[in-house]
């Protein structure tokens, strides 16, 4: 018999056929959950905004952008527990506005990057950036809000 299939003929095997499926389903839910965004950024601006994450991985910062996020909508941009503790992030509306900027210099460039190390940017042909730190308290995971600037 098929999980596909429900006997109607005894209703012990029906009840656990039906149990099963719920499993099943339960199952489906949680694994899915899994893959749920543990780095996710919120555009709450009235624009679109165009965002580049930095972070510190096998000895270095590494930047990578472009993440496009419509006005209320939100967008998972690292999708697996998060192993920093600061992730930096920079903003800019579709006109270049900076909507979240910081102190931290790295290296972005026009189009979708993964730039290695955040030295000598314009050097080694890149535009510099100032990334905002955000903190995330050794969490797995993290919502950031942007809001537009005041």
């Amino acid at each position: 018999m098929s999980l596909g299939q429900v006997t109607v003929g005894n209703p012990a095997i029906s009840c656990r056929i039906v149990a099963l499926r719920i499993a099943v389903c339960l199952t489906s839910l949680i694994m899915g959950s899994a893959a749920q965004a543990k780095f996710a950024v919120c555009n709450q601006t009235f624009d679109v905004v165009n965002v580049a994450l930095g972070q510190f991985e096998r000895g270095a910062f590494e930047t990578n952008g472009w993440w496009t996020i419509g006005p209320n909508q939100c967008a998972n941009v690292i999708d697996t527990p998060l192993t920093a503790r600061y992730i930096y992030v920079f903003a800019q509306d579709v006109f270049g506005r900076e909507i979240l900027t910081g102190s931290v210099s790295m290296c972005v460039a026009p189009d979708r990057f993964t730039i290695r190390e955040e030295t000598q940017c314009l050097t080694r042909g890149y535009l510099e950036a100032r990334f905002h730190e955000v903190d995330t308290l050794r969490t797995e995971r993290w919502t950031l809000f942007l809001y537009p600037p005041p």
